[in-house]
């Protein structure tokens, strides 16, 4: 989905929950923090699994990790703490750089497009959506309100963002699996790989 602005695009829902539903376990932590937490890919390369407090429902991006220079705290909404908890979390979040690309392959074998940024822009796009307050988003997104307000407000509605917000793992997530070729940075899916 293109923002109305055409600055940035968007998943819907539907194409989140496909992307999710065909990914390996290794390529959850990316798609599920960056979807359901807007924390920026940088950060998340930078974070430890030891900075994801599923207990107190934050992930702690430190000042040293921010692109912003300063500590955030960002909230673990229910389902992503449905997510990451069957996750092995030790080192790294994202284990490897070439997770991002993986990422992409998925999204193109799945003919879904993928964005420069599409997790964060949907992120805040639905999140202005469900609490109508830039400030509120912008303090967690760690951008300005000014730049929420002119770049995300109004380009879901709150039925589309609570069903964002309610995108679960599938029976039988755990198993998935993919093959990608780094040469040609093409994923094959399995042949039961159909929703």
């Amino acid at each position: 989905m293109k923002a109305q602005s055409g600055e940035v695009e968007i998943h819907t829902p539907g194409q989140f929950r496909k992307i999710l539903h065909a990914a390996p376990p290794h390529l959850i932590p990316l798609l599920a923090s960056g979807g359901f937490s807007g924390i920026r890919m940088a950060e998340l390369a930078r974070l430890d699994w030891n900075a994801v407090d599923l207990e107190r429902r934050h992930l702690e991006v430190r000042a040293g990790q921010a692109k912003t220079a300063s500590r955030r705290l960002i909230p673990i909404p229910d389902n992503l703490i449905q997510w990451l908890t069957p996750l092995p979390r030790t080192g790294r979040v994202i284990a490897s750089c070439q997770f991002n690309k993986e990422v992409s392959a998925l999204a193109r074998a799945l003919k879904i497009g993928w964005p420069h940024n599409v997790l964060r822009h949907s992120f805040i796009s639905y999140r202005i959506a469900k609490i109508k307050s830039a400030d509120q988003v912008a303090l967690k997104a760690g951008n300005s309100p000014s730049i929420i307000f002119k770049h995300y407000r109004e380009l879901t509605t709150e039925a589309q963002a609570d069903e964002w917000f309610a995108i679960l793992p599938k029976d039988g997530q755990w198993e998935n699996t993919d093959t990608y070729d780094r040469t040609t940075r093409t994923v094959t899916l399995p042949k039961s790989t159909d929703e």
